[in-house]
C-alpha cells in the first residue's frame, strides 16, 4: 500500500478484547479493528456447515440440532476473540470454539484448533501441549467468558477473567473462527457477545464522520450521511466517496445493505476522477468497480454475468449469487495482489481472477483510490476496514 506500507508492518500483541458501544470503532494503532460478530438478531456473518442448525433465541445463538459447525464469513490470522457461552445441558455437555479452522472436513473441520467446551475440559486445546486448565468454568447453566488471543504461533486463554494458559505451537497461519455444533451427544449451547479484533486491519470509517473520505468533486454531505455508525448513500444527487489514501495491494472488508432495487459499487484503485472502465491502452488510466446491488429486483432480472453483486464490472461475473434480501446486511471482502483479484461475498468465494485469465485486468492500474458509489441512493455501509493483501 504505497505510503501506508509501514502502517501495516506493525506486530501487535493484544491481551484481551473489551466490548465497545459503537458497532465499529477505530481503535489505537496497535490494537487493530474490533467489531461484533453477532448482532443479537440474525446469523448474518455465519454459515452453517454440514447440515447443522442454529437459530437466534433471546439475543443468543442457540445450537439446535445436528453435527457440524458455524463458520465465520472471514478468515483470521492474528486476532483477539471475546465470546460468552453457557450450556443448556446439565452434564456431559460438549461443543467447541474453532480457531484458524479450514473449510474442509465433515462433520467438523479437518484443519485448525478446537477450544473445547466439553465438561471438565472447558477452554482446553487438546492438540497443543500445555493448553489446558481446570476449575475455571462456572457450573452448567451459568454464563462463561473466554478471551482468546492468537498471535503468530502463540495462543493465550483467559476464562472468566482468570488467565488459564499461554502456549506456542500453532502451525496453521490463517483460518475461520467457528462454533462446533454437536447437539446429538453434546447438547444445546447458547452464545452471545461475540467480538473480534483483527490485528492486521485498520478502520477506513470511524462510524462518526467522513474522516479519511471526501466527496469527489462536491461535498460528501450532498448525498451521504453518517448516523449510528452507518455510512448511508441518500436518494439525492451528489458525488461518489473517495478515500484520501491511495492503495496498491490490500485486503478490504466491509458490510453493506441495499434497499429494494438499489444499485451501488466499490471502486478499486481508481484515479481521482473515479474512472473504472478501460478497454484499450489508448484509453485514460482506470481502476475497476466491484458491483453491489439488489440482485432480486425485477428490473435486474436480465443482468449480464458481471453485473451481479460481488462481480468485477465489465471483467468477471460472480460464480454464485449469494446476496441477502434487501434490508439485510451482507459481507464483502476484496483481496488484491497485483492483478490477482478475489471477491468473497457472504462467506462464499465468487471471483478469483488474474490478468492471464481476464486480459482486461491488465489494462487497469495497480494503485489508486478506493471509492463508494452512490447510484441512486438507498445503500448503507459499515465496518469498513483495510489490511495487507492475503497471500493465497
Amino acid at each position: 500500500m504505497r505510503s501506508q506500507s509501514l502502517f501495516f508492518l506493525m506486530n501487535v500483541l493484544v491481551v484481551s478484547v473489551y466490548a465497545l458501544s459503537s458497532p465499529a470503532t477505530l481503535l489505537a494503532a496497535d490494537s487493530g479493528f474490533e467489531y461484533s460478530m453477532f448482532d443479537g438478531k440474525t446469523l448474518g456473518g455465519w454459515t452453517a456447515e454440514n447440515g447443522c442448525r442454529a437459530q437466534v433465541v433471546d439475543g443468543t445463538i442457540q445450537l439446535e440440532s445436528g453435527d457440524g459447525w458455524l463458520r465465520s464469513d472471514h478468515t483470521y490470522s492474528d486476532f483477539d476473540l471475546h465470546i460468552e457461552w453457557r450450556t443448556l445441558k446439565p452434564m456431559q455437555y460438549d461443543a467447541g470454539v474453532y480457531l484458524r479452522a479450514g473449510a474442509d472436513g465433515a462433520p467438523f473441520p479437518k484443519r485448525g484448533y478446537q477450544t473445547n467446551l466439553k465438561q471438565g475440559r472447558e477452554g482446553n486445546i487438546h492438540s497443543l501441549k500445555g493448553a489446558a486448565s481446570q476449575g475455571l468454568a462456572k457450573p452448567a447453566g451459568q454464563w462463561n467468558t473466554f478471551d482468546i488471543t492468537v498471535v503468530g504461533q502463540s495462543v493465550s486463554m483467559v476464562i472468566n477473567g482468570t488467565p488459564a494458559y499461554q502456549v506456542d505451537g500453532l502451525s496453521d497461519e490463517r483460518g475461520y473462527i467457528g462454533i462446533q455444533v454437536e447437539v446429538p451427544l453434546g447438547g444445546q449451547f447458547q452464545f452471545k457477545n461475540i467480538r473480534v479484533s483483527e490485528h492486521r486491519h485498520q478502520s477506513l470509517f470511524n462510524g462518526a464522520d467522513f474522516a479519511g473520505w471526501e466527496g469527489a468533486g462536491a461535498p460528501a454531505e450532498a448525498c451521504w450521511r453518517v448516523q449510528d455508525g452507518v455510512l448511508s448513500g441518500l436518494k439525492k444527487k451528489g458525488p461518489w466517496l473517495r478515500s484520501k489514501q491511495r492503495f496498491d495491494d490490500f485486503n478490504l472488508r466491509l458490510e453493506y445493505q441495499v434497499a429494494a432495487g438499489a444499485n451501488s459499487g466499490v471502486y478499486v484503485r481508481v484515479p481521482p476522477d473515479g474512472k473504472h472502465h478501460r478497454d484499450k491502452t489508448s484509453d485514460p488510466a482506470a481502476g475497476f468497480e466491484v458491483q453491489l446491488l439488489d440482485d432480486s429486483a425485477p428490473k435486474h432480472a436480465h443482468l449480464k454475468e458481471y453485473q451481479y453483486s460481488g462481480s468485477v464490472y465489465d471483467i468477471a461475473g460472480a460464480t454464485a449469487h449469494v446476496s441477502r434480501t434487501p434490508g439485510k446486511w451482507n459481507t464483502l471482502e476484496l483481496n488484491c495482489r497485483g492483478h490477482h483479484v478475489t471477491s468473497i461475498h457472504n462467506g462464499v468465494r465468487i471471483v478469483d481472477i488474474d490478468a492471464e485469465r481476464r486480459p482486461l485486468l491488465a489494462l487497469r492500474q495497480l494503485e489508486g483510490h478506493l471509492g463508494l458509489q452512490n447510484h441512486g441512493g438507498d445503500v448503507n455501509f459499515r465496518k469498513i476496514r483495510v489490511g495487507p493483501a492475503i497471500e493465497e
